[in-house]
């Protein structure tokens, strides 16, 4: 991806989904009958927020419709990550084969995904804030910045706001829910940033465990 998306930039839902891309092969490799690696990974988060699913379809048809080479929208359009079509398409086919699988995401939009994520790309959208406190606190140089975990938590504490601290609750909650095996769960955290061992003596488990309940506490003091 060339650049993270800003919220209010005209097609940030679309450069989103073409991060899934980005993070796979660079390739658009969907058919009309089945997505892709990629595609399928965005469509499980969208199946667990239908309102960005619906939000990408209006930004494909504003593009589809104000036309990929236009010069209203190059600015933009230079922004996306640049992702191949599959053999005998084009860049537009792929993206009409993309909204095709969007629509029937919310047309199906009761179903809501509960399975753990499969890619890197899908796991830092899945988990967000969960991605932002393990990657930024407890990274591999953690030792250098922190006498304990202790001080890495008060330390993300004195920074977050109401809703950071909401997500991060509901990050733990449904990626334990999530990950059935301990195993599962140490791949998950690690791709999400964490580089050190829980505490000596506390699984992975019970740590984040305990993390909920700190957050819990400092949300109703």
């Amino acid at each position: 991806m060339t650049s993270s998306p800003s919220p209010g930039s005209r097609f940030h839902e679309v450069q989103e989904l073409l991060a899934a891309y980005a993070a796979h092969t660079y390739t658009f490799t969907d058919t009309s009958e089945t997505p892709g690696p990629a595609l399928s990974a965005y469509l499980r988060i969208a199946s667990a927020d239908p309102e960005r699913a619906a939000t990408a379809v209006h930004q494909l048809d504003d593009i589809l419709r104000t036309g990929l080479h236009s010069p209203e929208i190059a600015n933009e359009i230079a922004l996306f990550p640049e992702i191949e079509p599959s053999s005998g398409r084009s860049v537009e086919d792929c993206l009409r084969i993309i909204r095709e699988h969007l629509v029937r995401q919310l047309q199906n939009s009761a179903r809501k995904s509960w399975t753990l994520p499969r890619t890197a790309w899908e796991c830092r959208e899945r988990f967000p804030e969960l991605n932002q406190f393990l990657g930024a606190y407890f990274h591999q140089d953690f030792s250098d910045e922190y006498t304990s975990y202790s001080e890495a938590i008060d330390d993300y504490l004195s920074g977050a706001s109401e809703s950071d601290l909401d997500q991060l609750l509901r990050d733990i909650t449904e990626l334990l829910a999530m990950a059935k095996t301990d195993r599962d769960l140490k791949k998950t955290a690690s791709i999400l940033g964490l580089d050190v061992s829980p505490p000596p003596g506390i699984s992975l488990r019970q740590w984040l465990n305990d993390v909920a309940k700190v957050v819990y506490l400092q949300q109703n003091k």
